[in-house]
């Protein structure tokens, strides 16, 4: 009898090995019964035995050996999927997970060797049946990996969502009592930090939205219209300005230039250069602005350590960081130049970065539209 016949006329005892094992390793408040343990386990099963039947070339073998797994839309794949599915929404983690297939290799091999099964047959059995359900386990801690990240990233979203209300309490509130004649000085430098404090925070939140909309496979929302870019970058500096007084930020003269850009997407990408500048660089700040046919260029300068040159390739990847260890306690959660790409990108452009022993510049390309 071979493995995989032995797999489908031990069934039962096999899948009672497995819940036994499942149970134990469970959490204690898992509302995972027996009967759904015991048909995932029976569909998983099955799927190794129709596995190792199918005819596979040496070249195949290797092939799987080095993780080049098969079409994830497969039988035997979507079931190792609905597997780590189904642990993750019981309360399962990825250590659970891999001692579940850790138990089901050693007791189905356990009960194969009572057989005394012999020969070249029965080892080339063995090694169809290890490498089935190594990709099975392969399959399902991607998925149990994929599941978490979403999960953690819907998290993310709505608490960037609900964070919203009560902030604009604190902005608003701020806001009148910067207006009230009758507060004292000591009054209006409190409130003039809390108006900063809370645009800080509303930056903040605009870019972890943007962060768990783009990671949950949303495209950027952009709302294009007629813009003056010249007030756009006039309105970004004086932002930043409000939040970092002490910062120099230096703006040439910027001539009429008018396009079609989501005015408050483009702001957000400005301002997201101009603070990453203030933070990181020393000295002062430069936004240039220049126009040629039907693009637009904005350059954003600044004084400063360089960028280590194996840093600048994952430079606009979320939650990375490439400067010096003493500037990393800005509270800032590693997400500005990732939205800068993405709000670039969603405008038809791209985003640049050079930096040497004194200078770092970001260089941003977008059609007027």
């Amino acid at each position: 009898m071979s493995l995989s016949d032995f797999i489908e006329a031990n069934l039962r005892g096999l899948i009672d090995d497995w819940v036994e094992y499942a149970l134990q390793i469970g959490p204690r408040d898992t509302q995972l019964t027996e009967a759904q343990l015991r048909d995932k386990a029976h569909d998983l099963l099955l799927q190794i035995a129709a596995d190792m039947r199918e005819s596979q070339t040496a070249v195949e073998q290797i092939a799987k050996s080095h993780g080049d797994l098969r079409d994830s839309e497969s039988g035997f794949m979507r079931v190792a999927q609905l597997h780590a599915d189904d642990r993750v929404s019981h309360g399962f983690d990825i250590n659970d997970v891999v001692a579940e297939f850790r138990a089901l290799r050693a007791s189905v091999l356990r009960r194969w060797q009572q057989m005394s099964p012999n020969g070249a047959s029965a080892l080339e059995d063995m090694t169809r049946f290890n490498e089935a359900v190594d990709q099975a386990l392969a399959e399902s801690v991607r998925q149990h990996a994929l599941r978490i990240e979403r999960i953690r990233d819907l998290f993310a979203g709505m608490l960037a969502h609900d964070l919203r209300s009560p902030l604009g309490a604190i902005v608003n509130s701020a806001t009148v009592l910067l207006h009230d004649e009758g507060l004292s000085a000591a009054g209006l430098r409190a409130a003039g930090n809390v108006q900063r404090g809370a645009a800080r925070m509303k930056r903040m939140l605009d870019d972890l939205s943007i962060f768990t909309r783009t990671r949950l496979g949303d495209s950027l929302p952009v709302d294009f219209s007629d813009q003056d870019f010249a007030q756009i970058c006039s309105d970004s500096v004086a932002e930043v300005r409000a939040a970092y007084p002490e910062a120099q930020i230096d703006m040439p003269l910027i001539a009429a230039l008018t396009g079609h850009w989501d005015g408050a997407r483009v702001r957000q990408l400005l301002v997201n250069l101009l603070v990453n500048a203030v933070q990181h660089g020393s000295g002062g700040v430069t936004l240039e602005v220049s126009s040629r046919d039907a693009d637009v260029t904005v350059v954003v300068s600044n004084s400063g350590s360089k960028i280590p040159a194996d840093a600048l390739p994952t430079l606009f990847d979320p939650l990375t960081r490439a400067r010096p260890l003493q500037t990393q306690h800005d509270g800032s959660m590693g997400l500005g130049l990732y939205i800068c790409r993405c709000i670039a990108q969603a405008h038809g452009g791209g985003i640049t970065v050079e930096s040497t022993d004194h200078k770092t510049i970001f260089t941003v390309h977008m059609p007027r539209g």
